[in-house]
C-alpha cells in the first residue's frame, strides 16, 4: 500500500477536529476524500503532507512511518501537495514558479523532460512563460499549481479542493487532467466538494463529515448510496 493512515486525530489547540481517520492509497489509484465544508478535509490532507502535527496515529508511506517527519522531508520521498485555490507565487512569473521547484532536482535532463511534459499537459503554461503568476486567471493559476507539483516527480499528489473558485465549464477540463495524471502511473488523494466529479474520476472514496469518516467504498457503490445521493447530489 502506498499511503496509510491508522487512527489519526488532529486538533487545533484544544478543539479536536478530526477523530480515528484511518484510510488507505495504492499505487495507481485516485481515492477522493468528500464532505461538506468544514469537514475536516483540508486539514486531514496538511496532516498528511506534515503541516499540521497529529495528535494520535499514525501515517505510513511505501512502509515507513512518515508520522514525525517534516514536510519537506515527505517532499523528497515523493508526496506532493496542491493546496486548495491554486496558490502559486504572484510576483513570480510562470516559469520561475516551474524552475522554483526544478532547481530542488539534481537531474537537469529529467527536469527538462519533465517540464515538457507540463506544457504538454498545460499548452497555456508555455504561452505564459513570462506572465507573472498572479496576473493569470484561476484557471490557469490552478493549472499552474498542478503543473509545479508536477515537476518534482511525485509518487502521490495530495490534491485539495482542485474546483474551488473556477467557472464550471473549467472543472470538467482540470477533473480530466487529474484523471490523464493517473493513466501517467501517478496515485492521488482529492478532497473536494463537487462529489460527483471527484467520485467520477475515482477508484475508491471516503465520506467525511463532522472529524468522521462515515461511508467508505468504490465510486459506483457509493454515488449510488442514498445518504450520498441526497447529503451532496441534490437528488
Amino acid at each position: 500500500m502506498l499511503l496509510n493512515l491508522q487512527d489519526v486525530e488532529i486538533a487545533y489547540g484544544r478543539i479536536k477536529v478530526l477523530w480515528g481517520i484511518s484510510l488507505c492509497v495504492g499505487e495507481g489509484e485516485i481515492v477522493s476524500l468528500v464532505g461538506a465544508n468544514g469537514a475536516g478535509k483540508s486539514t486531514l490532507i496538511k496532516g498528511i503532507m506534515g503541516i499540521v502535527p497529529l495528535r494520535k496515529g499514525c501515517i505510513n508511506f511505501l512502509g515507513h512511518d512518515i508520522s514525525k517527519k517534516h514536510p519537506w522531508e515527505r517532499a523528497k520521498m515523493g508526496i506532493a501537495y496542491i493546496p486548495e485555490g491554486g496558490r502559486v507565487f504572484p510576483d513570480l512569473t510562470v516559469e520561475d514558479n516551474l524552475k522554483l521547484i526544478a532547481s530542488l532536482c539534481k537531474n537537469e535532463l529529467n527536469v527538462r523532460k519533465r517540464l515538457d511534459m507540463i506544457y504538454s499537459l498545460f499548452p497555456v503554461l508555455k504561452e505564459r512563460l513570462t506572465q507573472k503568476a498572479g496576473t493569470l486567471s484561476g484557471g490557469e493559476r490552478q493549472m499552474l499549481a498542478i503543473g509545479r507539483a508536477l515537476v518534482s516527480k511525485p509518487k502521490l499528489l495530495l490534491v485539495d479542493e482542485v474546483s474551488m473558485g473556477l467557472m464550471p465549464k473549467l472543472v470538467s477540463s482540470v477533473f480530466e487532467t487529474l484523471k490523464a495524471l493517473k493513466d501517467s502511473g501517478i496515485s492521488m488523494l482529492l478532497t473536494e466538494q463537487n462529489v460527483s466529479e471527484a467520485l467520477a474520476i475515482s477508484d475508491r472514496g471516503y465520506v467525511l463529515e463532522n472529524g468522521r469518516i462515515t461511508l467508505s467504498g468504490n465510486s459506483e457503490e457509493l454515488l449510488e448510496n442514498e445518504q450520498v445521493k441526497t447529503s451532496f447530489l441534490g437528488i
